[in-house]
């Protein structure tokens, strides 16, 4: 009897548990879009602060906020460092695009890999029922292994 426990799982547990995986898989992605889309605002008004201060004088006032607390500093010492933290926020940025990219080819291998489909995904329009169950039935030919259906 031990040796049936040990066997393969049962398909709902593991449709499950590749379910699982897959909306982490989506949730990481949709994290880093979401710091990514944080960080492109943060750089544009790192640029329009640049922009604004570059035609003033180095002596003349401003204000920083840094880690929550106003500062009163000169152009000359803000400039300098809105540039470099320009700089690291472009850098930044690519890198979070990069990991978007990876995480979407990720995301469509494991999708592949497992034939996960989307319900209602297929078929939005149904003007052509002839064209839909043609493409259904080729798609079920395709498709020698069982897959796992998603409702969004």
């Amino acid at each position: 009897m031990a040796s049936k426990a040990v066997g393969k799982k049962p398909p709902m547990e593991e449709q499950k548990r590749i379910i699982g995986e897959f909306n982490q898989l989506r949730q990481r992605q949709r994290d880093l879009t979401e710091k990514t889309s944080e960080m492109e605002s943060e750089l544009q008004e790192h640029r329009l602060v640049i922009e604004t201060l570059k035609d003033m004088e180095d002596s003349r006032k401003c204000f920083r906020m840094v880690g929550g607390v106003l500062t009163e500093r000169t152009v000359g010492d803000v400039l300098p460092a809105l540039r470099s933290n320009e700089t690291s926020l472009v850098s930044l940025v690519q890198n979070l695009k990069t990991k978007i990219e990876d995480t979407g080819r990720d995301l469509t291998a494991f999708r592949e890999k497992h034939n996960i489909q989307f319900q209602g995904a297929a078929g939005a329009e149904e003007s052509s029922d002839e064209k839909s169950k043609d493409e259904d039935e080729e798609k079920k030919k395709k498709s020698e292994k069982p897959g796992v259906l998603i409702a969004e």
